[in-house]
């Protein structure tokens, strides 16, 4: 299998369902003419044209709404958000309209709505930009939550979200558009979930999702110089979650540290250990311990950002005191 970047992941899945589907189209500011933000439609109006691939005005509601008024009416719309951040300006279509059309409806009404968005930190953008709010819209019921991490998780999730007759919320970590992994040239699709066991281990299981895989991943390799063998879970989906495969890997290794880039207070991390509690308390050996982002806007500057990010020796830190019975 090639190596190709996160970003060229994403624009094979892309690519395939335009040429495949001709009721998938492409809209957003910037996807168009530009090639998107972060590259990812670069070429593509060209290739397509302007019926398939649609710059908008800068109007997150006004894209949104189109979006959703689209998929009703039987297309299969892909809109780009640039950030996560100004999703907000789109809230209400996404939790108000596109999360409970097809419930209210009683399922007559269907929202085959992909929208892909880049969250996390790591880039310098500012606080405006910069925040991981998965955790908002994972809360919602009828929306699903896709947090790839790989460039094989990329290409994978993106066409099967395509398959989904109602809204996935795509989010991409703005870190990891230039990373480097293994994809099949052939077509694949990846089901929502189902996490992957990134790495395996006996002794703690580091479960992260986007950004945060890499590095539980990195902690997991300081950690095994230490003696410490750690399994790390790469979540795939917020929404669904894979409850069960975290609870085999806590069962397994006894001990859990969740990893995730947003705030610790009121963070998806939260729901992880209430899980784990619930599922698997007769099998820990120790309390479920979280590593998560400061309780502070992003920070602008390069050294300030890093400090308010979860970091590798936190990680090893927390698993070093966890299997050694050493808890705050």
């Amino acid at each position: 299998m090639p190596d190709i970047t996160y970003r060229e992941a994403l624009r094979q899945a892309l690519r395939y369902q335009l040429e495949h589907d001709e009721r998938v189209f492409l809209m957003g500011e910037d996807i168009g003419a530009y090639g998107g933000s972060y590259a990812v439609t670069k070429g593509f109006l060209e290739e397509f044209g302007e019926r398939r691939v649609k710059d908008t005005p800068i109007s997150e509601s006004v894209v949104v709404g189109a979006g959703i008024g689209a998929a009703m009416a039987g297309l299969k719309p892909m809109v780009e958000l640039m950030t996560i951040n100004f999703s907000l300006l789109a809230i209400d279509q996404i939790v108000n309209n596109a999360s409970k059309l097809h419930y209210m409806s009683n399922g007559q009404i269907r929202v085959p709505l992909v929208m892909r968005m880049a969250g996390g930190a790591g880039s310098q953008l500012g606080a405006q930009h910069s925040h991981s709010l998965e955790s908002w819209y994972a809360h919602v019921p009828g929306l699903k939550v896709v947090v790839p991490a790989t460039p094989y998780d990329a290409k994978g999730l993106l066409m099967t979200a395509f398959e989904e007759e109602n809204p996935v919320v795509f989010i991409e970590h703005t870190a990891l558009y230039a990373s480097k992994g293994e994809v099949p040239e052939d077509v694949y699709r990846l089901p929502f979930g189902a996490a992957e066991v990134f790495r395996a281990g006996t002794d703690v299981t580091l479960i992260g999702y986007s950004g945060s895989v890499h590095q539980a991943f990195r902690a997991a390799q300081q950690l095994e110089e230490e003696g410490i063998d750690a399994e790390v879970l790469n979540l795939r989906t917020l929404r669904p979650l894979d409850v069960e495969g975290i609870v085999a890997s806590v069962r397994k290794t006894s001990r859990a540290i969740v990893i995730e880039d947003d705030w610790k207070f009121g963070g998806f991390g939260g729901e992880i250990v209430a899980l784990i509690q619930e599922h698997a308390f007769d099998y820990l050996d120790a309390p479920v311990l979280r590593c998560s982002g400061s309780d502070v806007p992003m920070p602008y500057s390069m050294a300030l950002e890093q400090a308010a990010l979860p970091q590798e020796a936190g990680i090893v830190e927390l698993a070093l005191n966890l299997c050694e019975g050493v808890t705050p």
